[in-house]
């Protein structure tokens, strides 16, 4: 526990009694939470739970329902974002809020620009930019759009926007969902500074392991309500888990279908020249579902990349941010064109020069950025699941199959256990592991053979995680193949057959079996190539 606290026991916030409902959905009943001077509270609970509805309502991005806000024991009304920042209160959005098509400085300053003359003081926008930008370990020109930087590094302008204010509660929903280790251990030395100068911080976040490290107290959120705090010692992950799901769930979820032996028609890629090697004679013999040579990404030019997939195999893809494992997918899926390279999709070459393209050659993609990229966030979950397969399915070629949508909507439903009141329920209501299935379902109603997954569990609690890796697995089994990116690294070591590792643009190696290690992927990972 911090000094402040001990120098101040009267909480900085309260909430008292607070309830939310959405249409055939109660978000929050009669929730109560304190916050005091200089504490970092964690907040915790499967998704659903309730804790993005209430810390919107902290924020005055949501209006409650009924309760009671206090700050320095008085009652608040925060009917606004506006209201909040008066307060000291700031929300770092577990969606990216940023607009892209402005410079990182002017997303920092954006409502608060500071003038001169009566102008827009753009110098000094630049200057305290860089200031609050270096605070979280970022390294870009202000003047940079924001729509050129990837996930991670917009999450990070996110943190610095938050920082540039003078908060005294600076609430943090999932901040390292897109962070690559050595950037959130930059975010978490900014926290304990932050605690350090008495601004107090309720970090939201699925790693457990995070929570441990950095929480003061952690408060425990189960179907809407509380349910039960940890202190001290008392917190652990056992302890956390028990309360957040009411059941033992393993740490790391561990594919029950591994050797631990190169798959069939796998061939060993030499270290550091991302080069698919001849493999063995069962290789040769077996057709990849997805075969990549030298592909050139755009991104990264001077390196082409090579491998393959085979059906039933999942392969995982690890790599710092920056790495360029994204872009690759968006090349594969048609959404970026390759400036060179060949793609075989079941041993016929393909031309991938759209969306389109990719999907009518058996491919789906999971995007990493599932609100903007990967669903109709204000459509029904009916509507967003069949959204891909309207035209293959259609009556006649033009007229919407009512009676497929409906099956494949319940199969979805029930095939991924979507939480939702109805299948005409809002996307945008569901929590985000929830979203998170139905674009899975949107690509299982197309019965693909090839599905790509760009980080699949992002921003999603541990019990979703499980039922993720579970259908995996499955779908592995059942003959579909599965190239898929991840930051976690227990992630990509508990569920890849075998292991490709990106840095800068080009595949520095590839790992099988029990070669999968911490240590062998962040070598190749930050460019060390030999062992």
């Amino acid at each position: 526990m911090s000094v402040t606290q001990g120098k101040n026991p009267r909480p900085l916030l309260e909430v008292r009694s607070l309830g939310k409902r959405f249409p055939g959905v109660r978000a929050l009943h009669n929730i109560n939470l304190t916050l005091m001077p200089g504490e970092v509270l964690a907040l915790v609970g499967e998704n659903g739970a309730g804790k993005s509805t209430l810390m919107k309502i902290l924020a005055g991005v949501q209006p409650p329902d009924e309760g009671q806000i206090l700050i320095d024991q008085t009652p608040v009304a925060i009917d606004s974002v506006a209201d909040a920042m008066r307060l000291g209160i700031t929300l770092i959005h577990q969606e990216l809020n940023l607009a892209d098509n402005l410079s990182v400085g002017a997303n920092i300053f954006l409502g608060r620009e500071p003038t001169r003359f009566g102008l827009i003081d753009r110098e000094k926008i630049v200057h305290e930019s860089r200031r609050h930008l270096a605070s979280v370990g970022l390294k870009v020109d202000p003047l940079t759009l924001v729509r050129e930087l990837t996930i991670g590094r917009q999450q990070m302008v996110e943190i610095a926007k938050a920082l540039s204010i003078d908060a005294r509660v600076l609430i943090m929903d999932e901040p390292t969902s897109s962070l690559s280790q050595r950037e959130a251990e930059a975010l978490f030395e900014v926290v304990h500074g932050l605690r350090e100068h008495g601004v107090s911080v309720i970090y939201i976040s699925h790693r457990l392991a995070e929570v441990e490290t950095l929480a003061d107290r952690v408060a425990v959120m189960r179907d809407g309500e509380n349910a039960g705090e940890l202190v001290g010692d008392q917190i652990n992950h056992d302890a956390m888990v028990s309360r957040m799901v009411g059941r033992d769930v393993s740490r790391f979820y561990e594919r029950t279908i591994r050797t631990g032996q190169t798959p069939q028609g796998t061939g060993q890629t030499p270290q550091g020249t991302g080069q698919v090697a001849e493999g063995t004679e069962q290789a040769t013999e077996a057709t990849p579902a997805l075969e990549v040579i030298d592909l050139v990404v755009p991104d990264h030019p001077k390196h082409k990349v090579s491998f393959e997939v085979m059906p039933g195999e999942i392969v995982g893809v690890a790599g710092l941010v920056g790495a360029g494992r994204t872009e690759m997918l968006r090349c594969l899926f048609g959404v970026t064109q390759p400036l060179g390279g060949t793609v075989r999709i079941n041993g016929r070459r393909v031309q991938l020069r759209s969306p389109k393209d990719a999907i009518a050659s058996g491919m789906g993609l999971v995007p990493e950025d599932r609100k903007e990229q990967g669903l109709v966030i204000d459509f029904s979950v009916r509507t967003n699941v069949s959204l891909a397969s309207l035209s293959d399915k259609a009556r006649g070629g033009c007229w919407i199959n009512f009676a497929a949508e409906s099956d494949d909507t319940t199969d979805s439903i029930d095939r991924l256990r979507i939480k939702t009141p109805t299948a005409d329920q809002v996307v945008r209501y569901l929590s985000g592991g929830n979203q998170q299935k139905v674009v899975l379902g949107k690509w299982l109603a197309m019965n693909p053979k090839i599905l790509l997954l760009d980080e699949p569990t992002r921003g999603i609690d541990i019990g979703a995680k499980e039922e993720i890796y579970r259908l995996m697995e499955t779908l592995a089994a059942q003959g579909l193949a599965i190239l898929f990116v991840s930051s976690e690294m227990e992630e990509v070591i508990a569920m890849s057959d075998r292991t490709l590792v990106m840095h800068e643009g080009e595949i520095t190696g590839q790992l099988v079996g029990d070669e999968i290690g911490e240590e062998q992927i962040m070598n190749l990972a930050t460019g060390v190539t030999s062992r």
